[in-house]
This record gives structure tokens, C-alpha cells and sequence, in this order.
């Protein structure tokens, strides 16, 4: 494993700091500034800008290998510089979930018209979209427990359900829905469900509300909707009937990625705000970066951040090197071990901070939020716990020896 950056992914690397320090950061009070005057789902003028700028650097859809040319590998060290300001650095460089894996979904399994139709507009960032899998009355961590139905009826299917958690929702720029359900419940288990395209607006398709987290209302949303006899054309089925489970779990690979890279920028900022708190604080006598407590919590912050980092680019490296299915186990690992680092980290930086810590005078309590979340995003810990123990029971330890080949007459 070499994961010396390339001399292109330096190049961007070096354009994309640039690009943050001149523009994304500073750009953080204006966004929040613009959400409290107009409301929480607008879209605030400021990030259109940085999109603008954004392609004038020539970082746009740096996620998707087809178009930049970079593996998973190359990518991770982006997405971790994008994990410093998560809310505006992904969507100004058009690297922002959901849209990346709809994105990927469109590009792997779309028709061609639904390429044209949606992809390419997704791809200019004229447009947002959602996937809507979650329900509130399943277990949804186990996709095979999703209950709306999707009926063909002619030339038309027919989407009757409840879903929640739906990222994307409440941005009217959301202009199309990945839908999840089942179009045969007597199949096997995991041909049960397919993926319809619903476009906003469709009649019987109402979104009920925006639910926050942890208090938080993220700009574009995470929403409750609700199928009521809503119909389409069976054009807007994605690959074919039974396949839901299959674009699923290809969905969802390297964007687990994406998300644990986001969550150890996430971390470094935590962590170098907490060295310039600990620097400039007095306490007892002397400043807090010579107070022992301290000290050890930035330690065991560094430590854990580089640990966690390289289990990220070996598994960015094994998606890259023999595929997402072969590296499952190491998926569901990073998928634990991106959000706890980040968690620990930040919750330290928060009590070196004391009070300013917990209000929106700095970014760490709207990143404790989101940092907890991503231990629920894309599927709990306890689930991928639970994969990575299964695949380690059926491996045989290495110093067991093999067993004896029979003799043969």
C-alpha cells in the first residue's frame, strides 16, 4: 500500500486549501447570517459564488472517477479537506450527499434518458435530489424490512408509503427522489425491492415535515414524505424490477468514504481550534496548553485522528484495488471508527472550550451534532459492529493449522 498523494491530487489539494482559507471559511458567518434573516431552507446567494469559483479552479465533481479521472484513494485526502466547513465546501465543489450517490446511481444504472433528464443537470449543479429508503415504522437498517410499495398498473407504477430521515427534502432545489420499495414482496429477500424516480410535485407525494438534529436545522432538510397512490411511468424505474437492493448496497461504497474522510476534517478543525484555545486561555497560573489534562487530550486527539485516517485510505485502497464487495468488512469498519474518532475529538475540544464551546459561537456544537449523527447515518454502528464480527468468526487465525488432506488409495 503507497498512499503518497500523486502529483495531481497535491496540485489539488494545494488549489482546494487555497480555495478554503480565501473563500469557504470566511464565508461561514455570511451563510449562517443569511439562514436566520430568510429561514432555515433558503438558499442563501453566497453559495452560488463559491460554486462559481469552485469551477473556475477546476474542482467540480472531484468524487466521481469517470470525470475526474481520480480513485477513491485520491479522492479521500479532498473529502478530508471538505470536512473542515461540511456544510458549505462539499456542495460548492458539487461533492455533497446525497447527490453524490444519486449521482453515481444515475451514472451506473440510469437509462440514458434518465441520465439526460437528471444526471447531467445534477452534474452542473443546477439541481438537488434526494434518496428516500428510511421508514419510521421499519427497521431500516435492514433494507429487506422496507414496507412502501411500489405497483405497476399499466404503463404506470403506483407508490403507496412512509418515509423519514430524508435528506435533501426541505430544498426546493430538490427536484427529483431516488424512491425505494417493493414491487414483489413474494421474491426472494433481497429481490423484493426496486428504485422508482419521483419528481417533486408529483400528485400524492407530500413532504410533512423537517426534522432537525439535535435542534439543528440543516439547510436543506431531513424530511418525513408521504406516498399516497402517487404514480409515474415505468420509464422512471432505475435498472430493472428486483434490483433495489442491488443499486443499494452499490450506493453506497464509496460514499461511506466520503463521510469518514468529512468526519476527520471534521476532527482536525476540532482539534487545531483546540490547540489555538489551549495557546491563548490562562487558567490556575498558566496557559491551558501547559496544563497537563489539556495536554493529554490533544495527544490522544492526534493519535487517534492518524490512526483512523489510515484505516480510511487502506479501505479507499482496497475499493480501489479489488473492489467495494471485497472490502465490505473494511467499510463497515471505518463506518464505526470515522464517527467515534470524531466524536471523541470534538466532545475535547468542547470542554477546553467551556461554555463558547456549546453555543454557535464556533462550529464545534453544530459539529458534536452532526458527528453523532454520522454514528446513525448510512446505517448504526451496532449493524456494522455486527458485519465486521461476522466476518471476523468465519475467519480461521492464522496459527491454527489447516486441515489434513486425506490420503487417497
Amino acid at each position: 500500500m503507497d498512499f503518497e498523494p500523486s502529483a495531481r491530487v497535491t496540485e489539488l489539494s494545494e488549489e482546494l486549501w487555497s480555495f478554503m482559507r480565501e473563500h469557504v471559511l470566511p464565508a461561514e458567518k455570511e451563510w449562517d447570517a443569511y439562514l436566520a434573516e430568510h429561514g432555515a431552507h433558503e438558499h442563501p446567494p453566497v453559495m452560488e459564488e463559491l460554486k462559481r469559483e469552485a469551477r473556475a479552479r477546476g474542482l467540480w465533481n472531484l468524487f466521481l472517477p469517470r470525470l475526474s479521472g481520480l480513485s477513491h484513494l485520491e479522492y479521500a485526502s479532498l473529502a478530508e479537506i471538505t470536512g473542515w466547513s461540511p456544510v458549505l465546501a462539499p456542495e460548492a465543489i458539487n461533492c455533497q450527499a446525497p447527490d453524490t450517490g444519486n449521482m453515481e446511481v444515475f451514472d451506473l444504472f440510469g437509462t440514458p434518458a434518465q441520465r439526460k433528464e437528471w444526471l447531467e443537470p445534477l452534474l452542473d449543479g443546477r439541481i438537488r435530489s434526494a434518496f428516500a429508503m428510511t421508514e419510521p415504522e421499519v427497521a431500516s437498517s435492514d433494507a429487506t424490512n422496507i414496507s412502501t410499495r411500489i405497483e405497476r398498473d399499466g404503463d404506470e407504477y403506483v407508490i403507496n408509503g412512509h418515509k423519514w430521515w430524508i435528506t435533501g427534502s426541505a430544498d426546493e432545489r430538490c427536484s427529483i427522489f431516488i424512491v425505494m420499495g417493493k414491487t414483489d414482496p413474494d421474491a426472494a429477500p433481497h429481490r423484493q425491492q426496486s428504485m422508482v424516480l419521483v419528481p417533486r410535485g408529483t400528485p400524492g407525494f407530500e413532504i410533512e415535515r423537517h426534522l432537525p438534529i439535535f435542534g439543528f436545522q440543516d439547510q436543506h432538510g431531513h424530511s418525513e414524505l408521504r406516498f399516497t397512490d402517487v404514480r409515474v411511468p415505468v420509464a422512471n424505474l432505475i435498472a430493472g424490477e428486483g434490483d433495489g437492493f442491488l443499486i443499494s448496497q452499490a450506493r453506497l461504497g464509496g460514499g461511506r468514504i466520503h463521510h469518514a474522510m468529512r468526519a476527520i476534517g471534521m476532527a482536525e478543525r476540532a482539534l487545531a481550534l483546540m490547540v489555538e484555545r489551549a495557546h491563548s486561555r490562562v487558567a490556575f497560573g498558566k496557559p491551558l496548553a501547559e496544563q497537563g489534562v489539556v495536554q493529554d487530550m490533544i495527544a490522544r486527539s492526534r493519535i487517534e485522528i492518524d490512526q483512523v485516517r489510515l484505516y480510511v485510505q487502506k479501505t479507499a485502497w482496497l475499493i480501489d484495488t479489488v473492489g467495494a464487495k471485497e472490502a465490505r468488512t473494511e467499510i463497515s469498519g471505518i463506518k464505526v471508527a470515522a464517527p467515534e474518532v470524531a466524536t471523541n475529538v470534538i466532545d475535547r475540544a468542547i470542554e477546553v472550550f467551556g461554555a463558547a464551546g456549546i453555543s454557535n459561537d464556533t462550529p464545534l456544537a453544530y459539529f458534536s451534532a452532526w458527528a453523532r449523527a454520522l454514528h446513525i447515518v448510512d446505517g448504526p454502528d451496532a449493524v456494522h459492529r455486527r458485519a465486521v464480527a461476522r466476518s471476523e468468526l468465519r475467519r480461521k487465525p492464522a496459527h491454527v493449522a489447516p486441515e489434513p488432506v486425506p490420503a487417497t488409495r
